[in-house]
């Protein structure tokens, strides 16, 4: 009595919603095709879905996936494997290829299977409808979301053909975990592309999407195993594979390798996503606006940018970047070892100066994505690191004075300002060379002076120094004394003037941005400045080279080789700094930590040259 009254019931609703529909269709067509109609009941852009994007090294290898909210490797029509295609067109819709977007007699079959067993045992969504969900619509059970299904599914077979909705099928399908699309879920549980899965393995992961969590792979391999034997067993019965190739993919043993979305450089990854941001802003004009707009305004225009982005990274954008993987890994290695055990933070850049390219970045010790990346998020005072920058080089340009002038290392005051010396030693008179060697504070101030405060920034102003603003125009300038700091990277990115003749132009890690046809979308287009004159450049040169022969950074030298630069020690030593090059590289580090405290009772240990000199030791050949 009870299955009667469901067949009763099933029968009924049949009748009333087939009717329903065809009688909405037909009214429609008395006005405008039904075409027209569903084309005004169903709100249907051209289909998009968030596509994973990639960053890749030097040599062409991908170092990250970038993922909005769905993980989703995206695989074209043609490169779908026709064992996928079977397997769930054997499982899901039999006769896709046959309907319209809605197969009323599956309706109908599945009501009566389901009455039968008091419980939900076959499904009756086409392959379009599925797509429709998963586009369009919720998965809320309610015969108004089954209805918007229905209308959806028939425009979308009107749009698209059935090879592209079959696409957008194999895209958009869930697996669990975070992974959408059948080609991600290839990768990410077997670790190679569908294209090489078995039968068996095909059909494993054919499983999952009918219902992801109940046949989770990691957690209920039991259930999705069942499943997959259920989906050969459907395969065989379409014709799809033979007896014997289902009696052997049952037996072949599945064994899950699950791997995680590719990210394996974090800090040089996280940089390029911060990078890509100010590229977009400076070629899209939003840059322009920020700098123009109110306090008001510049919420709004940054709110657009994120927005871009956003939406560029969705698109499956590829990223190809300068990173140097075996520097990256020393450089990394080398962070991590020599700050080890202690509340100490560093950060590493290498650039290089050839090219202009950034090779390789560390953010901190153990760093992890995401977190405070120190290297260009980090703001602190250089020290003597700013003064062949903002003293001797424009002091030289200004005056054509030789590096063997003299220069007073007694006591000297400006505006109640008096440094002294590290030690508190005074010298009387010495040559540039020494003073610069030695890093003497009362030299460079007296030099400072000389130039002037607004001829000196003069040059300064020409680097990308974001945080510089008229406030620091003051003496302690000449020792590094700033408001706001400047970061690693800028820093780093500063001192490739002295390998280039005098001229500076920003180092980059991004060379350029395609979309999936491989059409370039972005890349930088900057110009070089030529700040002094490469006699004065010449200078600096040597007063550097002495830096490490004879003078703070002599524990740095490394023997056989011309390397130069210049240390730099801010008061009650919380930052330790050392910046230094040779033909090729250039390449900075900072130590101190996040919250500015004493590095005093390490200082003797010279950690930033032993960190400097680790990375350089092992920087390969070009």
């Amino acid at each position: 009595m009870r299955i009667a009254v469901g067949y009763f019931f099933i029968i009924g609703f049949i009748t009333l919603f087939s009717f329903f529909l065809l009688g909405a269709l037909q009214e429609g067509e008395d006005i405008k095709s039904v075409e027209a109609v569903l084309e005004t009941e169903t709100e249907m852009d051209t289909v998009t879905m968030p596509k994973n994007s990639y960053i890749y090294d030097k040599n062409g290898r991908v170092i990250s996936e970038v993922t909005s909210q769905q993980n989703r490797r995206y695989i074209e029509y043609k490169d779908i494997p026709q064992l996928v295609k079977d397997a769930f067109l054997s499982t899901e819709d039999q006769h896709f290829f046959e309907h319209k977007g809605v197969d009323i007699s599956a309706v109908g079959r599945a009501l009566i299977v389901n009455a039968k067993a008091n419980s939900i045992e076959e499904g009756a969504s086409t392959l379009t409808q599925q797509v429709v969900r998963n586009l369009y619509l919720s998965h809320e059970q309610s015969y108004n979301r089954k209805l918007s299904e229905v209308l959806y599914s028939y425009q979308l077979e009107q749009d698209y053909s059935k090879r592209e909705i079959l696409e957008f099928y194999v895209n958009t399908i869930y697996f669990n975990n975070g992974i959408y699309g059948f080609e991600t879920a290839s990768q990410s549980y077997f670790n190679k592309p569908s294209k090489e899965l078995s039968i068996a393995e095909v059909a494993f992961l054919a499983a999952i999407p009918a219902n992801p969590e109940h046949y989770d792979p990691l957690t209920k391999k039991e259930n999705t195993k069942l499943r997959q034997e259920w989906v050969l067993t459907k395969m065989q019965e379409t014709g799809a594979i033979s007896e014997e190739m289902k009696a052997d993919a049952m037996k072949e043993p599945i064994h899950i390798t699950f791997s995680k979305k590719t990210d394996l450089y974090p800090s040089y990854t996280f940089y390029i996503e911060h990078e890509l941001k100010q590229l977009i802003a400076a070629e899209e004009g939003y840059k322009k606006q920020l700098e123009n707009a109110g306090d008001d305004e510049k919420e709004e225009i940054e709110q657009k940018l994120n927005d871009r982005v956003d939406e560029l990274w969705k698109s499956g954008i590829h990223i190809e970047t300068s990173l140097h993987p075996e520097i990256q890994e020393n450089v990394t290695s080398a962070v991590n070892q020599e700050l080890d055990g202690s509340n100490v933070q560093g950060a590493a850049v290498v650039i290089d100066h050839a090219t202009n390219r950034i090779v390789a970045m560390n953010g901190g010790k153990q760093y992890q994505k995401y977190d405070f990346q120190r290297a260009f998020q980090a703001y602190r005072q250089p020290g003597s690191a700013i003064k062949p920058l903002l003293v001797y080089g424009p002091y030289f340009e200004e005056t054509g004075a030789s590096t063997s002038d003299m220069v007073s290392s007694d006591p000297f005051c400006r505006n109640d300002y008096c440094p002294s010396n590290a030690g508190g030693g005074f010298y009387g008179n010495v040559t540039m060379e020494t003073a610069f060697a030695q890093s003497y504070n009362t030299s460079a101030l007296r030099l400072f002076d000389h130039t002037g405060i607004k001829t000196s920034f003069s040059y300064l102003d020409k680097f990308r120094f974001s945080k510089l603003q008229s406030e620091n125009y003051h003496y302690a300038a000449a020792l590094g004394g700033f408001s706001h700091g400047v970061s690693p990277l800028e820093l780093t990115d500063s001192y490739t003037v002295f390998s280039n003749r005098g001229e500076y132009t920003p180092s980059r890690g991004i060379k350029s941005v395609t979309n999936e046809e491989g059409n370039v979308l972005y890349e930088w287009e900057d110009s070089s400045q030529q700040l002094w004159k490469k006699e004065t450049n010449q200078k600096l040169r040597q007063l550097m080279r002495s830096v490490l022969t004879e003078g703070t950074a002599g524990f740095a030298d490394i023997k056989g080789e011309e390397w130069r630069g210049k240390t730099g020690t801010t008061n009650e030593y919380h930052d330790l700094w050392f910046i230094g090059y040779d033909d090729r590289y250039t390449a900075g580090v900072w130590v101190g930590e996040d919250n500015p405290a004493s590095l005093e009772p390490i200082s003797s240990r010279l950690p930033h040259l032993s960190l400097w000199k680790q990375i350089t030791s092992h920087i390969p050949e070009p």
